[in-house]
């Protein structure tokens, strides 16, 4: 079992930036990938923004340019800073994790609780 925890929610202006933390803790498992998803009220979960073990990144076009995804490898840590936000942004932002516990064995995913972004306009 992996344990996922996010923090750095909270409330700000538009056009206000936040940093969003992930932190993953578990026995012998190394992460495949990382990524940061979102939900809405009366909206379905969207990918934000995702970063490989190997340090690939990718994020949705409706962040790009304002959300930037980055990783700690030694300490299971991802981060999501985002800058100029917008109250479209309003979410609830989830952590999720793939890892594997054996090279070449299945992987498994695991999310976080997580965490409320508000964005005042």
């Amino acid at each position: 079992q992996v344990q996922v925890v996010e923090s750095g929610g909270g409330l700000v202006q538009a056009g206000g930036s936040l940093r969003l933390s992930c932190a993953a803790s578990g026995r012998e498992f190394s992460i495949n990938s990382m990524a940061w998803h979102r939900q809405a009220p009366g909206k379905q979960r969207e990918l934000v923004a995702i970063i490989t073990s190997g340090g690939t990144a990718d994020s949705a076009g409706s962040v790009k340019g304002r959300f930037t995804i980055s990783r700690d490898n030694a300490k299971n840590t991802v981060y999501l800073q985002m800058n100029s936000l917008k109250p479209e942004d309003t979410a609830v932002y989830y952590c999720n994790v793939v890892v594997q516990y054996a090279n070449g064995a299945p992987r498994f995913s695991f999310w976080g609780q997580g965490t409320q972004v508000i964005v005042s306009s």
